[in-house]
């Protein structure tokens, strides 16, 4: 993300401008071969998924019908459903100080037990304390403070609020507060499992925001029916995604905030963000459903149209969407845009039209701003001046005062429960199998069809190599080892399913091979003759998946299966096709195994035992329903061979295969 400059200039644009091809963020990838093979396929799922918005404005009642399943959706999105429970606050002023017509506390709560938020709150001075006024919640963008915590580059906003007669709490955010924690963990950290545990720092700064919300109405100088909310690039983004969460907003500007699917994805532009920015859309959104659950609620889409990262023809779509949910409410005047001239930063129009906005819904005063500039942070020379010294306004003065108790910089690891491993009740296991089975269709292989078609044939490349297509736009490569003759009819097909990061060799599998076997290797999509590019940061592909419902890993499930039913039809008078792998390959031919009937046994070595390894495949919110030996055990009866696993964890499958009925279908290895 870029850092939020605040200066002044330019002119407010009255109209939305005229339509604008396609921005995209930087050149596509053509490094690796795969590149343009997996861009298209990204770009085309995009493009589906946004074209289903207009199933959301058929009618009110519909839409309203929706509205209950979409609310937990969307919580579920952010790791928030079920929503965790509304703790103490733990509210602690730890200073004051005085303005010219503000008063500024420095104050810290947890969202949750652990979680620090710092903020500072601006408030009138000398006023009455039982007199109820109008409140703004301000969400910070990426403005990089270092030690004082973002909500300082903030300030002018938290003193005009004050000084126009609101209590406004300007937050510091997860990765840029006084508590530094991460937002990139997928965009550059590698912390892929974020995406198996549906972990998304969007979340935390939802929440906290909600919880601020909970604090703002617990005063008692704030009028609970009059809350906004504001901020602008992340804190844009927090604001949708507060809200929307929260009817409890009475009105909302966002700016420069929200794209959408073909924006971020075919054109590139998640690669101008980091993680905040997204929810992992596991539900297959289009995107602008999210800022739609504010309807009919007040809400101006403030944009700038030089804008990389909210590049126009986005911004248009956005508003031309939201403007038809608000009509069917009959509420099409409580929605507005608005768009200044120049580059992602907050300029004079935007700020008057954002205080006037407030003012016309909060305050029922529909006033020209004409003191926008007064106290600004400003920039010049790489220079910052601020109207008050960020150091007074930190909450924890030194880093001793940083409680010790704070989850902030591990709190990737709490945010979201794990599911409970349990082993079923004896007599149980198909009930226990059905109701995992159904958890993971439901938020992890939703995307799956009931049955996933056989792969097709494009090219016999040689006697020994076949380029096949498992979905539209995707190809893949099987490879005959040669182990029987070429007209034979094998009476075992072994299909391996290669391992991104291994030297592909058989040795492991050597032992096993039994007379008649014929041995075929599947390099999925991504793996040699399809490897697409990788950079880190932006980690382009991997990310681009879960906006979309799934994960790189998912499509490499997805053909296995496709090439195992393929493999079947090819060769009919076969008894059985088995599933092999090692390592990554191992766990991705264990979830083939579980969608698809036809595949009648496996053969893994070192698998990984987690999800949570990085060596693991990552799936989108796998870790919410189980893990990997709930997924091993879940394959009785098919025949299952583990080579070199972890030892407890290879007697609890066990245990699980007894459970089934079927304790002589898993075997271990050395």
């Amino acid at each position: 993300m870029k850092f939020c400059k605040q200066i002044v200039g330019t002119v407010l644009v009255l109209a939305m401008a005229s339509s604008v091809l396609g921005q995209p963020y930087g050149l596509p990838d053509r490094d690796n071969p795969g590149d343009a093979m997996i861009q298209a396929y990204l770009s085309r799922l995009a493009d589906d998924i946004h074209g289903r918005f207009f199933q959301d404005t058929q009618s009110l009642e519909e839409w309203q019908k929706r509205l209950p399943e979409y609310r937990k959706e969307y919580l579920y999105m952010l790791g928030l459903w079920p929503m965790p429970e509304k703790t103490p606050l733990q509210t602690t002023v730890t200073g004051t100080l005085s303005g010219e017509g503000y008063t500024v506390e420095m104050l810290h709560y947890q969202s949750r037990p652990g979680l620090y938020v710092t903020a500072n709150l601006y408030r009138p001075s000398q006023t009455p304390e039982e007199e109820k006024r109008p409140a703004v919640l301000y969400v910070c963008g990426h403005a990089g403070r270092g030690r004082n915590g973002n909500k300082t580059a903030f300030q002018s906003h938290g003193i005009w609020f004050a000084r126009h007669g609101y209590v406004c709490l300007v937050l510091d955010t997860l990765q840029l507060g006084e508590i530094a924690a991460i937002h990139h963990g997928t965009y550059r950290e590698n912390r892929w499992w974020w995406h198996s545990r549906g972990y998304t720092p969007a979340g935390v700064e939802c929440l906290n925001g909600i919880r601020g919300i909970d604090y703002l109405i617990g005063r008692p100088d704030v009028d609970p029916e009059r809350i906004a909310v504001t901020g602008i690039s992340g804190g844009g983004a927090a604001t949708f995604w507060i809200a929307a969460a929260d009817e409890r907003v009475k009105a909302a500007v966002p700016v420069s905030g929200m794209a959408d699917l073909p924006s971020y994805v075919g054109n590139r532009v998640i690669n101008g963000h980091c993680d905040c920015m997204f929810l992992y859309n596991t539900f297959q959104w289009p995107w602008t459903r999210i800022a739609a659950l504010i309807a009919p609620r007040p809400l101006l889409f403030a944009n700038s149209d030089q804008d990389t990262i909210f590049p126009m023809d986005a911004n248009e779509r956005v508003i031309q969407r939201l403007e038809r949910v608000y009509s069917m409410y009959g509420a099409s005047d409580r929605v507005d845009s608005m768009v200044s001239i120049g580059g992602h930063a907050y300029r004079k129009d935007l700020r008057q039209a954002a205080y006037r906005f407030i003012n016309m819904h909060l305050k029922d005063d529909p006033r020209f701003v004409s003191d926008s500039e007064i106290d600004l942070v400003t920039e010049s020379g790489g220079r910052q001046s601020h109207p008050i010294d960020p150091e007074r306004i930190r909450v924890f003065p030194e880093d001793k005062d940083i409680p010790a108790d704070q989850l902030n910089t591990t709190i990737d690891r709490h945010f979201v429960p794990m599911a409970d491993s349990t082993l079923p009740e004896p007599g149980a296991y198909s009930i226990w199998k059905q109701a995992l089975l159904t958890e993971l269709r439901r938020v992890v292989f939703q995307s799956f069809p009931e049955q996933i078609p056989a792969a097709t044939l494009l090219q016999e490349i040689d006697a020994g190599q076949q380029r096949l297509s498992t979905e539209p736009g995707i190809e893949v490569y099987l490879h005959r080892q040669g182990r029987i003759r070429q007209n034979e009819t094998p009476i075992r097909i072994l299909l391996v399913v290669r391992n991104a990061a291994e030297k592909q060799t058989m040795e492991w599998l050597d032992p096993l091979v039994e007379a008649g076997d014929e041995v075929f290797t599947l390099s999925c999509r991504g793996i040699g003759k399809t490897e697409w590019t990788r950079k880190n940061p932006p980690n382009y592909v991997e990310r681009a998946h879960v906006l979309l419902g799934r994960t790189a890993d998912t499509g490499r499930v997805w053909d296995s299966i496709a090439v195992a039913r393929y493999l079947r039809n090819r060769y009919p008078d076969t008894t059985s096709v088995y599933l092999c792998g090692q390592g990554t390959g191992a766990i991705l031919a264990a979830y083939a195994a579980l969608w698809e009937p036809d595949i009648q046994g496996l053969i893994l070595d070192r698998p990984p035992m987690t999800h949570m390894d990085s060596q693991a495949p990552q799936l989108l919110n796998v870790l919410r329903v189980c893990d990997i030996p709930d997924v091993l055990g879940m394959l009785a009866p098919k025949k299952l061979t583990i080579c070199n696993g972890q030892e407890d964890i290879l007697k609890a499958i066990a245990s699980i295969y007894a459970l089934a009925g079927q304790p002589d279908g898993f075997h271990k290895k050395p």
